[in-house]
């Protein structure tokens, strides 16, 4: 049997409490195959919704929006105020004014009434938050 010290002992309890860098949280994302698809490839998972205390709005909902890779929407116009947040992957959005990319963590806003069109052109799921602004 190998007698230790007094300072050896100390480095090795030294060594085993060594605190490790916290990892950043990562946020709740859906991915779930509940919802119903909107486009091939493109699912809508609803959450909750309230009355809002913001002017001109009644009630606020969030919603996801779920593409698959290569999966895109092309609907008419957006029928009301919304902010919208990427939570995973990246989408290709033209809202009337060009294209743009957004990637995870991005936030942007669009005003009823603009066109909508986006597609997921990654090779990941994209998860797009919509908070929805509804008036009264």
């Amino acid at each position: 049997m190998q007698s230790l010290n007094r300072r050896q002992t100390l480095l090795n309890l030294a060594a085993g409490s060594v605190v490790l860098p916290a990892l950043p949280a990562a946020a709740q994302t859906s991915g779930s195959p509940e919802g119903r698809e909107i486009a091939p490839g493109v699912r809508r998972v609803d959450y909750s919704k309230r009355e809002t205390m913001i002017p001109n709005y009644k009630t606020v909902s969030m919603r996801d929006n779920i593409y698959q890779p290569g999966a895109s929407t092309s609907g008419a116009s957006m029928g009301n105020d919304m902010v919208c947040h990427m939570l995973e992957g990246e989408l290709t959005v033209d809202t009337g004014s060009g294209d743009t990319l957004y990637k995870k963590g991005d936030v942007w806003s669009c005003a009823k009434n603009m066109p909508e069109r986006s597609k997921n052109n990654g090779t990941t799921v994209a998860i797009m938050r919509v908070i929805d602004l509804l008036p009264g």
